[in-house]
């Protein structure tokens, strides 16, 4: 499933600022609930990570690296915090990683689909 950005809208993965105290697995999950209402089980161990400018309201750019893990989905929430913000849908894999502008996502997610279709056969 893919989210798209508040500002831009482009379509990008849920993810968030980290949260003192708390590992990033469980961020993300916090993230994926907040952002598209996603409930499952997240897996502990990270996929990789990849880096992007966020666009600040100033105006301004932040270099930041975003960790990303794997969340088995269970169910989407009917309501969940930012649903009027952002649009969700659900792509086929390699679909999904060609619709991302960030390099690394992609890399990333073209590796986890072809994981993914390894398991399957």
């Amino acid at each position: 499933m893919l989210v798209t950005s508040r500002d831009t809208k482009r379509w990008v993965i849920p993810k968030g600022w980290p949260m003192k105290g708390r590992k990033p697995h469980i961020v993300a999950a916090i993230e994926a609930v907040q952002e598209a209402g996603l409930i499952g089980k997240m897996d502990k161990a990270k996929l990789g990570d990849f880096r992007y400018e966020k666009r600040l309201d100033s105006g301004a750019t932040v270099d930041c690296r975003v960790e990303v893990f794997s969340l088995r989905v269970q169910k989407q929430r009917k309501k969940w915090r930012e649903k009027k913000q952002r649009a969700t849908r659900w792509f086929e894999c390699v679909v999904a990683a060609g619709l991302v502008e960030e390099p690394e996502l992609r890399d990333l997610m073209l590796g986890f689909c072809r994981e993914l279709s390894q398991q399957k056969s």
